[in-house]
């Protein structure tokens, strides 16, 4: 299922973009239903994250400070110039920024594994990569958008939103792989959540786009004028990836794997923050389900082509 999981996504994308059109009194409970799928698929992305292997990703300091250099001081420089195209919209540049500027920390994994990627590092990767984007994100949008803006975002449930369906499922998941060390049930809870990975995330998929569907057609105006920056971004990360990975002398398959990680942003994980932000900020939401549906068949390309231009020695 996992080697399938693209045209998956697309084949759930489509299918809940046709129910939530044609349904469209569905809008409202499968906006419901969102947050307790959501907090499934997160708790079963947390628990693939490895972090009992923090000590090796730090061992691993070239191919950890390259992913980091590239996530968190080049990317930031790209996405704040791409988002001047959108500047005059405070709904499409906070939407931009906020999924823009948070770094893939699951099936990037697996993608980066189809192209020949070292999805084993990026694995290691992950705890840190998801520590620092929750530490940066905030800083990045009080430097970038302005104080006023940000302190116009009721804090309440922002916060519920953070506690609710981000660090509970996050403890949650680390105390399950603490927990399975010694017991056997533990093991199977992990082992379960893991093989509904992919359902999870094609039910996700269903639910957010069948949800937001009606919406989105009701803006597809100013939805159309993030997709450019989408692919610009997608486009861009391929030459800034290869180039970073040379200078810091990485092989191929770590020089995929940096590439993958610099392109694939955190839609899934960022939606319920955006989603919890006020009214006048309510086309964030779309606008991030926008990155995940460009992000996806960006990632289709991606798996085809870089291996072509990423050769291996010999």
């Amino acid at each position: 299922m996992e080697r399938h999981q693209i045209n998956l996504y697309l084949a759930a994308i489509v299918a809940g973009g046709l129910f939530g059109w044609l349904v469209p009194t569905a809008a409202e409970p499968l906006e419901a239903a969102i947050n307790p799928v959501l907090g499934l698929l997160l708790f079963a992305t947390f628990l693939g994250i490895p972090f009992a292997k923090i000590g090796q990703a730090l061992r691993d300091g070239r191919f950890m400070a390259t992913v980091m250099v590239l996530n968190f001081l080049i990317v930031p420089a790209i996405v704040f110039g791409l988002s001047r195209f959108v500047a005059y919209d405070q709904a499409l540049l906070v939407g931009v920024m906020m999924v823009l500027l948070t770094p893939c920390i699951d099936y990037v994994i697996v993608f980066s594994g189809l192209a020949g990627g070292s999805s084993d590092r990026l694995l290691a990767a992950a705890p840190l990569l998801m520590l620092a984007q929750m530490l940066l994100l905030p800083l990045y949008l009080l430097i970038f958008i302005g104080s006023d803006l940000v302190s116009a975002i009721e804090p309440e449930p922002f916060i519920e939103a953070l506690v609710v369906l981000i660090i509970i499922p996050l403890v949650a998941a680390a105390l399950t792989q603490w927990w399975a060390n010694g017991a056997r049930a533990a093991q199977h809870l992990m082992s379960l959540m893991q093989s509904l990975m992919v359902p999870l995330m094609m039910l996700t998929l269903a639910t957010v786009i069948g949800s937001q569907i009606v919406g989105a057609g009701q803006e597809i105006a100013s939805l159309l004028a993030v997709i450019p920056i989408y692919i610009g971004f997608l486009i861009i990360m391929v030459p800034v990836g290869i180039l970073t990975a040379r200078v810091a002398r990485l092989d191929a398959g770590s020089t995929t794997a940096v590439v993958f990680s610099g392109a694939t942003r955190n839609s899934l994980v960022v939606l319920p923050l955006a989603l919890a932000l006020p009214e006048p900020l309510s086309l964030v939401a779309l606008v991030v389900v926008t990155q995940t549906l460009v992000e996806l068949l960006g990632m289709v390309a991606y798996v085809k082509a870089l291996p072509r231009l990423i050769q291996k020695p010999g």
